[in-house]
């Protein structure tokens, strides 16, 4: 730094990479501020945050209407792609018939999120899909789901309800994707989880990554290809461990910049 520099607090520095473009599908529900009371775009503010933390640009997308070309419009803004948590997946898209604890199914949510992941893996767009998202990735390559574990596990150990996040713990897979990202963390790792539903039979060509004492799947990648990997519990609720985020940003500047 000259002098002229530390006179002004300025210093000549190194061009920074651009930050990759991280999409985050979100909800549409009523919601009320102020004096409106509408249906609005809605995502936790911990999402977008763990994204910009990590080093992406977070951009929102919204249930819509969508076809193929729509996917590819929306994707071809994108270097990367989360598909979030929220309500159960439509029985439906599995052939099973709904459980009475599964949610009124957002049957515009699961096709924005289909047609939006489909098109994403076979562009090889880096994707993490958390809570919702990791059933979502599991449906769209033909597997099916648990729906509803307490059946399955005679506990709410995986929802406790109220908005309160339980605590579940597991190992991970050694030789595999989420492996190398949380690699030195405490064994079995510990996350804070809030689903009552889960994988059953696994999709194509995905391979369970960390599985809790129960037999509950709690993490699925795509074997032998680009980033796609899905997890059960929620990281953005864990703000002092970004590496599952910084993963996605790393691989979504790695594809930015192959594909420029």
């Amino acid at each position: 730094m000259n002098a002229s520099d530390a006179a002004h607090g300025t210093a000549t520095r190194s061009p920074v990479r651009r930050r990759p473009v991280i999409g985050l599908t979100t909800y549409l529900e009523q919601a009320q501020t102020g004096v409106w009371n509408v249906p609005a775009s809605f995502l936790p503010k911990a999402y977008f945050d763990a994204v910009t933390r990590a080093g992406g640009i977070a951009v929102l997308l919204p249930p819509q209407p969508v076809d193929r070309e729509i996917a590819d419009r929306v994707l071809d803004g994108l270097d990367g792609l989360i598909i979030t948590g929220g309500k159960d997946v439509d029985p439906a898209r599995y052939g099973a018939p709904a459980h009475l604890a599964t949610d009124e199914p957002r049957l515009d949510r699961d096709a924005w999120e289909h047609e939006l992941l489909t098109r994403a893996l076979e562009r090889e767009l880096p994707f993490l899909g958390i809570c919702r998202g990791a059933q979502v990735l599991n449906v769209a390559l033909g597997g099916t789901l648990h729906q509803h574990l307490p059946d399955l596990v005679g506990s709410t150990t995986y929802q406790a309800g109220g908005g309160v996040f339980n605590v579940v713990a597991f190992d991970v897979v050694r030789e595999s994707r989420l492996h190398s990202i949380l690699e030195g963390s405490p064994k079995p790792m510990r996350v804070p989880v809030y689903h009552h539903q889960a994988i059953d039979r696994l999709g194509e060509r995905l391979m369970v990554t960390a599985r809790t004492d129960e037999g509950i799947i709690e993490a699925v990648e795509l074997e032998g290809g680009p980033f796609a990997l899905a997890v059960q519990w929620h990281p953005e609720e864990s703000t002092e461990d970004l590496r599952l985020f910084e993963g996605l940003v790393d691989a979504a500047r790695q594809y930015r910049e192959e594909h420029s």
